[in-house]
């Protein structure tokens, strides 16, 4: 992957050079870079006798051994684009003084064993490769054209448009320049092997790379020049062998560029081995032979098979981590994880309460805005799902349906079930269960984070339907038959709510609210209003939250201001549509959730009520919902604590699945609803107390992670407020609509997918090949294998929707089982149908 190590921009007047010493210097400086350019050198008169009588032809060739100074060895892109003047500016300065902007940046060692574009840019050369050998030319103009006119000539050359004069004009800056002998002839863009040394910056002065791309181009086109004799080119290139011309249309794949051809042939140039045996080559065929021995040797030493060259490392290249099997050792001894847990978090406890507060970095207004921002996400979708179950269960929730199937006590059977949830829960947080998830691979939790994305958005159109079939029909008689009927064709009968939070986070209700008496109903008319003004404030409200969260990424207001107005992207677009449907739209009646007063909050049930059978019965439904809990709780803390999010205090999977249980077991004995952790809003906290910044690749924007808040303050701040909004039911938490409340599933379910990689890969098949980011995958993973692997997925999470969004409530208890077939199959099938390595390469972070 390309990454700019260090980049330095100068913008500086270019010297005048005087008429005399430019035409008898002119060849010296074509190659040649102004000494203030900004970056470091290193004078090489001192250093060039020695190296001159050692090695000969390879002459300041500042290397020592056969790789070039392990770590050290980075290249050079040299970006030099002259500025024109104005016709008016040209005759106010003498002898033609203009601009020239310099840049500059390291680029990566291209890595053979896991870029696969590296064999495919030579195996695409040795098919059409232009080479010259023995080239007697000495002037850089003169040995380009000569390239040029090779590629130009080549038998099955395609470029019929080709200007040879215009590419010659866009390989050094002074193209177009009205001033007539007086340019500041250089070349463009160069990429060269350079050796970071405590004295400063040595270039490797033997070999010369130089890209181009011009729009005049069908395709890439590459061409190597071994010149006679060694020539002097200017300061940095006074030792000239090799020339590598890379030429490409502006337009092409990331990993296709002239900048990324380039890279692949200068890897392999930059070893002083290989290029000595390149001048003993005498014909095409060698030099060929060369090329391929040089690639597998770049090949072997990626892989760490070559001893000879282990000390020859660069930072850029990633080695997947030799995951070792789980063994039965690692779950003993008892509590072994919870003990590690505890003694990593607690040093840095005290900290979770005083970072950011106390000190000289404070983010107090971040924190204030976070707590909003958690306190809206946490309540609004806890009342919409409750509201949404609530209308298509008619009070009913899965538990109760059974208890109903069996004449069983529904609180005392809730009650059973939640404690044995929380007994399994317990075990697995004992005996290390938590070590399992690394079973799970990135792309595995990816899946399953994309089905419950999915979940917000099929609840929200759930609930848009049903307001259209109240208020949309035709006739208030056939409502409940057309309502039945609906939700039987879409799937949204009696059950367990297609999420996971939504089923563990719905209010519980000791006994089914009873149903809409009859006269309110009859007071309801059917209003076609109702239904469109639903749609647009749900519409509403989604385009309004997401335009905030990106106003960040605006050019208006402060910084400050648009961090604040995009951290309370959720709380602002709710008041503001609730507002507008409250009070703009006083006269169309608007969907409302329903509150029910009469129930008790605390009521302890009676535990003895029960037959052993159905405790029996009860501990079957406990397993298979702390296997649901276990597997959310541990992936929702995976994706929180990915590496990208910069997290740096440590992890606790065995002590929260620990406090998850036994705070569970006190919400089982009164009813209440169950707690873990939620997917998409662990996450999202974790992006809202995130410091970010933009970064530019390859012309691609993306946003890295500079450090996160870890802070207990929010959620803390968060859950105290949630607790108070119990004095706000019903009013005026009954203000807000239900459309408002559907629009912010949208909102999550939208903002969720971000940095999603399997959505990114699926719009893959939607974009231009130029259109593609430089992902990791997308240089390591050959193109067709990337979609089959994407394919593969979407399989699976059409398995995973099949169960979890089925109607019958039956399929939906053996959902869990279902999520942990997705270990073997990553494990076992995908392996058969695409190379391991390739898997890895795509379930790798970056």
């Amino acid at each position: 992957m390309l990454m700019t190590a260090g980049t330095v921009v100068r913008m500086r007047a270019a010297r005048c050079w005087e008429e005399g010493s430019h035409s008898e210097n002119s060849s010296m400086s074509q190659c040649a870079y102004p000494e203030d350019a900004g970056y470091l050198k290193c004078d090489m008169d001192d250093a060039s006798e020695t190296h001159e009588e050692s090695l000969g032809e390879e002459a300041f060739d500042t290397v020592n051994s056969s790789i070039v100074s392990g770590e050290s060895v980075r290249f050079f892109v040299h970006v030099n684009l002259q500025v024109q003047p104005s016709q008016a500016a040209e005759s106010e300065l003498p002898d033609g003084c203009g601009l020239l902007h310099t840049s500059r940046k390291y680029l990566k060692l291209k890595n053979f064993e896991e870029e696969i574009r590296a064999h495919r840019d030579l195996d695409g050369f040795l098919d059409r490769a232009s080479i010259i050998l023995n080239e007697t030319a000495t002037s850089l103009d003169d040995v380009l054209r000569a390239m040029l006119l090779r590629l130009v000539h080549k038998p099955d050359n395609t470029e019929s448009d080709c200007n040879l004069d215009l590419l010659m004009a866009v390989l050094f800056t002074d193209a177009g320049t009205p001033m007539e002998g007086k340019a500041v002839h250089l070349l463009s863009d160069t990429i060269q092997g350079v050796t970071a040394t405590v004295t400063g910056v040595q270039y490797q002065q033997s070999w010369l790379c130089i890209i181009c791309t011009s729009k005049s181009l069908l395709k890439r086109h590459v061409c190597i020049s071994r010149l006679v004799r060694p020539q002097n080119w200017g300061e940095n290139c006074c030792e000239v062998r090799f020339v590598i011309l890379v030429l490409a249309p502006p337009k092409m794949k990331s990993t296709k560029t002239a900048t990324e051809v380039g890279r692949t042939f200068a890897t392999m140039f930059l070893d002083i081995t290989f290029r000595q045996k390149l001048l003993k080559t005498r014909t095409e065929e060698e030099f060929k032979e060369a090329l391929v021995h040089q690639r597998q040797l770049l090949t072997m030493m990626d892989q760490g098979l070559t001893p000879s060259l282990k000390h020859y490392s660069i930072s850029s290249i990633c080695i997947p981590k030799s995951h070792q099997p789980l063994q039965q050792k690692d779950f003993f001894p008892v509590g072994k994880g919870i003990r590690e847990d505890f003694a990593r978090r607690f040093p840095v406890y005290p900290l979770d309460f005083t970072d950011g507060i106390i000190g000289k970095n404070k983010a107090v207004g971040k924190f204030i805005t976070t707590t909003l921002f958690l306190y809206f996400a946490c309540l609004l979708p806890t009342i919409a799902f409750g509201s949404l179950n609530d209308e298509i269960t008619y009070g009913a929730i899965v538990i109760r349906g059974i208890c109903d199937d069996y004449d069983l006590d529904f609180n005392t059977f809730y009650a059973w079930t939640g404690l044995w949830n929380s007994f399994f829960l317990t075990l697995y947080a004992l005996f290390n269960f938590s070590l399992i998830m690394s079973l799970f691979k990135r792309s595995t939790e990816e899946i399953i984070a994309l089905f419950i994305s999915m979940t917000f958005v099929l609840d929200a159109v759930k609930g848009i339907v049903k307001i259209f079939q109240k208020y949309y029909g035709t006739s208030h008689g056939n409502h409940n038959a057309d309502h039945i009927s609906v939700l039987s064709l879409l799937g949204l009968g009696t059950s367990l709510n297609t999420s996971f939070h939504t089923a563990l986070n719905t209010s519980l209700l000791a006994n089914p609210p009873e149903l809409t008496s009859v006269s309110s109903r009859s007071a309801e008319h059917s209003s076609r209003e109702t239904a469109v003004l639903s749609l647009l404030i749900m519409l509403g409200t989604l385009w309004l939250s997401y335009t905030l969260y990106q106003f960040k990424k605006s050019p208006y207001l402060h910084p400050y201001m648009r961090e604040i107005l995009s951290d309370c992207a959720l709380p602002i677009s709710v008041l503001t549509f609730s507002i507008i449907s409250s009070y703009g739209f006083q006269e169309i009646n608007m969907s409302k959730f329903r509150y029910n007063p009469s129930e008790r909050l605390f009521k302890i049930a009676e535990m003895q009520s029960l037959s052993l059978g159905a405790i029996g019965s009860a501990m079957g439904l406990g397993f298979l919902l702390s296997m649901l809990f276990f597997i959310e709780q541990n992936l929702v803390a995976a994706l929180a604590n990915a590496p990208e999010n910069r997290l740096v205090k440590g992890t606790a999977y065995h002590w929260d699945l620990l406090l998850i249980a036994i705070i569970n077991t006190g919400l089982s004995l009164f009813g209440m609803p169950w707690i873990h952790a939620a997917y998409p809003h662990s996450p999202l906290h974790v992006r809202a107390l995130a410091v970010v910044e933009e970064r530019v690749e390859n012309g691609h924007i993306y946003e890295t992670i500079v450090n996160v808040w870890e802070t207990r303050l929010t959620t803390l701040g968060a859950s105290i407020l949630v607790g108070f909004s119990l004095l706000l039911l019903p009013l005026p938490l009954q203000w807000i609509p239900k459309p408002v409340l559907y629009g912010l599933f949208l909102y999550i379910a939208l903002t969720s997918i971000d940095a999603n990689q399997l959505f990114e890969r699926m719009a893959l098949l939607l974009k231009d090949q130029a259109s593609y980011p430089p992902t990791h995958y997308i240089r390591r993973v050959p193109q067709r294998k990337i979609h089959y692997f994407t394919g593969l997925q979407v399989l699976q999470l059409l398995l995973l929707c099949a169960f979890g969004m089925s109607p019958l409530p039956y399929m939906k208890m053996i959902f869990p089982l279902i999520m942990m077939a997705m270990i073997p199959i990553r494990y076992k099938l995908l392996p058969r149908i695409i190379e391991a390595k390739y898997l890895d390469a795509m379930d790798a972070e970056h």
